[in-house]
């Protein structure tokens, strides 16, 4: 199945008709038909179905448990309405990669191949990014992951054991790490990096540090039309002083800071807001830069009578090989980014990890209007066939 034949078996899955953004979310009915797709793309390729103690999928082409192999992939859940091509790219082009090797007639590559899926890249819906390789690498405790609440009070637990998977399983998985030799991930690029260079292709450097913060914010409920304003304690108020703080506070230290995401209680149009609970993204390219945004920030919550909860962190990533593979795919650049993704979860946990990024001539990710070029793509797909072919031989 070509490229294009299999991006459009994936594209409708979970796409929202209003926005045409995707609404991809963890242990849903959508990953669920995510995950039906992936476990039949394997099968048709007769690839060995398997999924770890932390529900990401793998599929295998020979015996990783003989020697450890080859893995591509990426993972395929969404951001509220995200692109199309965070993620699925990686994946679609890790069983296309695999069916141009087959089709070079190298059925037999000195080590065996895998195809990933990892579950909850995101963090969408339980708030912590990059789920299913944190939990597989031990960063996420399994007690506290169990325990993660989405939008409408259903913890992780209760939406597999839905999805029809049980949580008690949920935790590190060293068999599964024992498996793989090196990981490659394809990617589209989160910014306008190779769009100004006029090229299709980079390889990844390394990931900036950057973290998740629960900012939690108390006030008191009372009614809109009755209560003088001198008389208010407004959660609203506070968040909006927080939200202000975040963005002087990354200026000052050359970071970014965003706060995306809010929950207000009693969440009544006339009702003065009791609690405001924000959500914090901090990153730069220096720990030091980030860690001084979050004190900062501490402060501010605690003077407004609130705290502020680290939800995760992800340390700066280097990834080996940089040159070398670069030099490979005809001296294509090199460039990090600020985005995080489970090739770095694995890095910091002593896998060697690659990351090639394709062109986004929009700059844009995290919306729909995000994009790459089917040729571009493709070509993507041949830079990871190169490598692979490298890492195999």
């Amino acid at each position: 199945m070509t490229f294009a034949a299999l991006w459009s078996a994936l594209e409708p899955i979970g796409r929202h008709p209003r926005t045409g953004g995707y609404r991809r979310y963890a242990w849903t009915a959508e990953d669920a038909t995510l995950r039906e797709w992936f476990a039949g793309e394997a099968t048709v390729r007769g690839l060995e179905l398997v999924e770890d103690r932390a529900g990401n999928q793998w599929a295998w082409d020979g015996d990783p448990d003989e020697t450890p192999g080859v893995v591509m992939g990426s993972h395929l859940d969404s951001v509220p309405d995200g692109g199309a091509f965070d993620g699925p790219l990686g994946v679609v082009a890790a069983f296309d990669a695999l069916d141009r090797m087959r089709g070079l007639g190298l059925r037999r590559p000195r080590r065996p191949i895998g195809i990933v899926n990892f579950a909850d890249e995101e963090g969408a819906r339980f708030g912590v990014a990059c789920a299913g390789s944190r939990l597989l690498t031990g960063t996420l405790d399994p007690d506290r992951a169990r325990a993660l609440r989405d939008a409408d009070g259903t913890t992780l637990a209760e939406a597999m054991l839905a999805a029809g998977r049980n949580a008690r399983h949920l935790g590190p998985d060293v068999d599964a790490l024992r498996r793989i030799h090196h990981y490659l991930e394809l990617h589209v690029e989160q910014g306008r990096g190779l769009a100004d260079l006029g090229r299709p292709v980079a390889v990844g450097s390394g990931i900036r540090p950057h973290g998740r913060w629960r900012v939690d914010l108390p006030g008191e409920a009372n009614h809109a039309g009755t209560t003088r304003l001198e008389d208010r304690l407004d959660a609203m108020i506070s968040a909006s002083g927080f939200v202000l703080a975040a963005r002087a506070s990354a200026q000052r230290h050359e970071a970014v800071a965003t706060c995306g995401k809010l929950r207000v209680e009693p969440n009544g149009v006339n009702a003065i807001p009791s609690h405001v609970t924000v959500w914090l993204d901090a990153r730069a390219t220096e720990e030091a830069a980030v860690r001084a945004v979050v004190a900062e920030l501490t402060e501010v919550a605690t003077n407004l009578g609130g705290t502020l909860t680290e939800e995760s962190w992800s340390d700066a990533t280097s990834f080996p090989r940089t040159a070398e593979f670069a030099a490979l795919l005809d001296d294509a650049p090199i460039l990090d980014t600020g985005a995080g993704h489970d090739a770095g979860i694995l890095a910091n946990a002593g896998i060697p990890a690659t990351m090639l990024f394709v062109r986004n001539p929009t700059g844009v990710s995290h919306s729909p209007a995000e994009y790459a070029d089917l040729g571009d793509c493709m070509y993507g797909t041949d830079c990871l066939g190169t490598l692979l072919i490298e890492l195999t031989s």
